[in-house]
């Protein structure tokens, strides 16, 4: 491929609205130009990648069993409203009417569709277990796009779905896909892990996020250093303290908070109150060890909790700043994290501002409450397995696969006939990836100072011919074409850049769109029957033969599967 057919649009500015590392550079080097917000185009270059990632997921589905199909992007309002999401979903669902008034969807994830289609196909056990994926755009209405493609609004997803005569066929066909998400990313050449996470709006009981490790994520992950343990840190279990509770030595003594900065209390011996509103409306207190944080998902499930109590709504319910509140006489159901509740003579906030108690102790100043997992890991926790002890790192989330069960094929009354004769409900599995995402998060996996270094496996060619003074024809450009055709003849991807730039100008672009192997073509070079070959990951450099360039190359380059 010649770049001044390819459509090479670098450019050398910082964009201002690019946050992200991936975001910057896929827009310097040429990969995406925004339509809108949220929204972008692929260009040629940026569209290489996106074809690699696609190939390597379409190879593993396959491999893991799985057949290939395409539904529309355009979904009628009728079977989101059966499976009870039309108004669940809520408003990053893109909803649409068309000219007789019938309302549609521009899809973000397709369960209903495939639910439709197999319960009007599949009637018998004899035809199970059955596993279809897509490749396709998908529409999400994000409230605050950003970061390019990694929060964009539509964006390009695989997502498969799997149907079963029993449990314990989705168990074994969750763990095949797990085990291909996995071969894809080690394929990728990017460092990932799968972690047990929430099922959120898809819905199932059991489901793992898989994230590639990035200081850029957003999502925090729990990783065990004594054994395979890892969770998003939203679902990360703690342990309750071993041992019995210290018992009660001090007087409960009320005392005037001191100044910032001045006597602080260790928080690790202190209580702090939060205050959750429940989905029926009723109020209820969180005690936390004050230097822990609630977590907002294990409060929902375990408490019905929708929200927290604002600010202002503290000071008019409670009379007092949120930080002043305390278990004592509180004066409203109270339960505690495990952490806190290991706690005696303990500090905590008055109800008073400006008070503060200290010596209180569970049970003899105020109920004994009831002690739950509650707040979010941190860093040195032991792990919930007992082997080890957790580190927090960053993570993007590029697929997520869920067990999920018959709950949407109860609702759809998607049914088949059992051996026995009887009929059931399909158990159901589904599994996505982030193909589009994958390409951003392979930039914050992959960059230096001067740009993208693409695996081998992700890269939009393999090589790239930079001849100097090789724009017009000539000896140089002869030598660079010739070696262009050797190595596409051996089956490998090739860039010859024959823009005519200058050495510097060039070299500053072939490293920016972070091709993994150059070769400069030069007057100087060819007297002495070399090409020097430059590795952009590690900046070796080496003068090699050309007459026996290509067989060298096999080694020092090697294929991608």
């Amino acid at each position: 491929m010649r770049a001044s057919a390819l459509g090479l649009f670098t450019v050398k500015e910082t964009p201002a609205e690019a946050e992200l590392v991936s975001h910057r550079l896929m827009l310097r080097a040429g990969l995406i130009r925004m339509v809108a917000a949220g929204i972008y185009t692929w260009l040629p270059l940026g569209l290489r990648v996106l074809r690699r990632v696609e190939h390597a997921v379409r190879e593993e589905m396959e491999r893991a069993g799985a057949v290939e199909l395409l539904m529309p992007a355009i979904q009628p309002a009728e079977l989101w409203q059966e499976s009870g999401r039309w108004t669940k979903y809520g408003p990053e669902l893109l909803r649409l009417t068309d000219r007789h008034d019938r309302p549609f969807c521009f899809g973000p994830t397709h369960e209903e569709v495939i639910t439709d289609l197999v319960r009007r196909e599949v009637r018998s056990y004899r035809q199970l277990p059955l596993t279809f994926f897509q490749i396709q755009t998908k529409f999400r209405d994000e409230i605050r796009p950003r970061f390019g493609v990694m929060r964009a609004r539509e964006f390009v997803m695989k997502d498969a779905y799997s149907f079963h005569d029993s449990e314990a066929s989705l168990r074994t066909g969750y763990e095949t896909m797990r085990e291909a998400y996995l071969r894809i990313f080690e394929r990728l050449g990017l460092a990932a892990r799968a972690v047990a996470a929430d099922s959120g709006a898809i819905g199932g009981r059991i489901s793992h996020e898989f994230h590639v490790l990035a200081d850029a994520g957003e999502d925090r992950l729990a990783l065990s250093d004594g054994s395979d343990y890892a969770a998003n840190v939203e679902l990360a279990e703690t342990r309750a303290p071993a041992g019995l509770r210290a018992p009660a030595h001090s007087p409960l003594t009320r005392e005037a908070i001191p100044p910032a900065g001045v006597g602080t209390p260790d928080p690790t011996h202190a209580v702090r109150i939060e205050i959750v509103r429940k989905t029926d409306g009723g109020l209820l207190a969180v005690a936390l060890r004050a230097d822990h944080e609630l977590n907002p998902v294990k409060a929902a499930k375990q408490l019905g909790a929708s929200d927290l109590l604002s600010p202002p709504e503290i000071r008019e319910r409670f009379g007092c700043e949120a930080v002043s509140l305390g278990p004592v006489g509180l004066g409203i159901p109270l339960l505690a994290d495990h952490a806190a509740a290991a706690l005696s003579d303990f500090r905590s906030g008055a109800n008073a501002d400006g008070v503060s108690l200290s010596g209180i102790n569970w049970g003899r100043d105020c109920p004994e409450p009831e002690s739950m997992d509650l707040r979010l890991v941190t860093e040195g926790d032991t792990s919930p397995d007992g082997r080890g002890h957790l580190h927090l790192v960053r993570g993007i989330e590029v697929g997520h696969i869920f067990q999920l069960g018959t709950e949407y094929s109860e609702r759809m009354n998607a049914r088949f006939r059992e051996e026995s004769g009887l009929e059931t409900s399909f158990w159901m599995g589904c599994y996505g990836i982030g193909v589009s995402r994958i390409v951003a998060a392979a930039v914050e996996q992959h960059h230096d100072e001067l740009g993208i270094v693409w695996p081998l496996p992700l890269a939009p060619f393999d090589f790239a011919i930079a001849p100097i003074g090789g724009g017009a024809p000539g000896r140089v450009l002869e030598v660079a074409e010739e070696l262009e055709k050797r190595l596409e003849g051996a089956s490998r991807t090739v860039l010859l850049d024959d823009r005519g730039l200058r050495p510097g100008a060039m070299f500053a672009d072939l490293d920016l769109i972070g091709i993994p192997h150059r070769l400069v073509v030069s007057e100087r070079g060819l007297a002495r029957g070399i090409v020097e070959w430059r590795e952009r990951k590690t900046e070796k450099m080496e003068a090699l033969p050309l007459d026996s360039v290509c067989e060298i190359l096999d080694e020092k380059a090697p294929r991608s599967s």
